[in-house]
């Protein structure tokens, strides 16, 4: 029995991925990459998560794709199932926050870089090797780490392959913050709570128009929910008040 697999916990409105798979530093198989999407799909319509945390268990957030299956990686390009992975978590309808330790390399980077928040431990390292491998990483991916740190350190990333340290991470955008890992797990579970407390319908636009998911009349139906919900009226309410609000608005069926 193969000891790589995801497993998810929920812990009220924080729901967890951990990836596991302690003999390849945690490297996804091809089962794992076809898993990820089921787990999120069931995520998803569980009306109580309101958060998301992707991480790695033993220390180490993902060394990158098992590459036993070179050839049908090769054919697949840009409709791998590791890109079909990337999109689904990506499209996730809730916040998602990569916790990271050790190495995000390759597969493992794709995926932090597919979440809406990074925060890394001092110890991480990060890297994109398609290069030393001969492989042309694939265009949704590109195009999105492109879209996190730059035109010119993603370049620097896809063109070494070189991994690079927290504080470089962070430098250029790819991390959102570096802490002492043993402060990690503290921190992200205070900025999911944090996440959790506030409005979803706030955060659920928010996401979809940062995200370039939104047309003009997606956006015009985001304000319509805003009117028809209350949602705004209780937030001015509670501020006034000085009491925590209680938002109400849940995502249409």
């Amino acid at each position: 029995m193969s000891d790589a697999e995801l497993t998810v916990t929920i812990d009220g409105p924080v729901a967890t991925v951990v990836i596991r798979n302690p003999a390849r530093r945690n490297a996804m198989t091809p089962a794992m990459w076809r898993r990820l999407p089921v787990l999120l799909d069931g995520l998803e319509a569980d009306p109580t998560v309101r958060a998301l945390v992707l991480t790695g268990a033993g220390g180490t957030f993902c060394a990158g794709a098992d590459l036993g299956d070179l050839d049908g990686l090769v054919s697949a390009g840009d409709a791998s199932i590791a890109v079909a992975a990337e999109e689904r978590l990506a499209a996730f309808g809730r916040p998602t926050v990569a916790a990271i330790e050790g190495a995000c390399v390759g597969g493992g980077c794709q995926l932090a870089v597919a979440c809406d928040l990074r925060l890394a431990a001092a110890d991480a390292r990060f890297g994109v090797p398609p290069a030393r491998l001969g492989l042309v990483y694939p265009a949704p991916t590109t195009r999105r780490l492109a879209g996190l740190v730059g035109p010119s350190a993603a370049k620097h990333l896809l063109f070494t392959g070189d991994l690079v340290d927290a504080d470089r991470a962070l430098r250029i955008g790819l991390v959102d913050e570096v802490l002492p890992a043993d402060a990690l797990a503290d921190r992200v579970a205070a900025l999911t709570a944090t996440i959790a407390e506030r409005s979803r319908l706030t955060v659920a636009a928010a996401k979809e128009i940062v995200d370039g998911r939104a047309d003009a009349d997606r956006i015009a139906w985001w304000h319509a929910q805003v009117r028809e919900s209350g949602e705004a009226r209780e937030g001015v309410a509670a501020t006034n008040e000085r009491r925590p609000p209680r938002f109400g608005w849940t995502p249409p069926a």
